[in-house]
């Protein structure tokens, strides 16, 4: 099984400007997903971007880097850019791994990508995670999703689900918190950007759905480790730092 990671990283965010270089206990953001993204089985590594800035550090660390443009909708369409320009085949397989996850395990993108390999039906394939907390399943921040019974997503969504109707004060949980990162074969991606964006995809805000709507089976499967969250928010970056210094006092 061959396949490339594709890491975009856009220097703008709302919520924590210049996210990809900020310093995690002395090392930028991006460079430790592009780290943890090369302890994979992957074949090539390569960070996309559209600031020179990010370039520039992504350089300076040995990174291969393809510049993009600035007016991207959505990360996939950034992906799409990349393979585009770089002429990959519709076999090729791509993993998208998030350019704000620097604790993401190694063993998680080797399982996505292996998933796709496996599942010729399957034009994308993905993970998730039991919830275990109502809290998460209330949050619309938390997307869900429900697989058939062949393996394959129904759908995802921000709300509840699946909704229990009846339901009792201990009731267990039965939902699965979508985790956000993807592998696709190249056709997918290339037929992607030529569809119009799906009604379900415009009410949930999730780009995913436009693959289903356009019936591109995405495979899902739990996640073999625990996927910390990502960092967006100058809270979260300070809580992967203490959780990094924590791990070096223990060694």
């Amino acid at each position: 099984m061959s396949f490339v990671v594709i890491i975009p990283a856009r220097y703008e965010s709302s919520r924590l400007p210049g996210k990809p270089l900020k310093l995690i206990a002395g090392v930028s953001m991006i460079q430790r997903v592009w780290q943890q993204a090369c302890k994979s089985q992957a074949s090539r590594v390569i960070i996309a971007t559209n600031d020179v800035r990010i370039e520039t550090a992504a350089s300076g660390f040995g990174a291969e880097v393809c510049m993009t443009r600035s007016d991207h909708e959505s990360g996939t369409d950034r992906l799409q850019e990349v393979v585009g320009k770089l002429r990959f085949s519709d076999d090729q397989l791509v993993v998208n791994v998030q350019g704000d996850e620097p604790l993401i395990p190694p063993e998680v993108i080797n399982q996505v990508a292996g998933n796709l390999a496996s599942n010729p039906v399957a034009g994308v394939a993905t993970l998730c995670e039991p919830i275990f907390e109502k809290s998460a399943l209330y949050n619309s921040n938390v997307v869900k999703v429900i697989s058939r019974a062949d393996g394959m997503a129904h759908y995802f969504s921000r709300a509840p689900i699946p909704y229990r109707r009846d339901e009792l004060p201990d009731s267990p949980i039965e939902a699965h918190r979508h985790i956000g990162i993807y592998a696709y074969r190249v056709r997918e991606l290339n037929s992607f950007i030529t569809w119009s964006s799906a009604p379900t995809e415009r009410i949930e805000s999730l780009e995913q759905l436009r693959f289903l709507y356009n019936q591109v089976s995405i495979h899902v499967d739990n996640a073999v480790a625990e996927v910390p969250a990502g960092v967006d928010t100058w809270e979260d970056l300070l809580a992967v730092e203490k959780l990094l210094c924590d791990q070096a006092k223990n060694k």
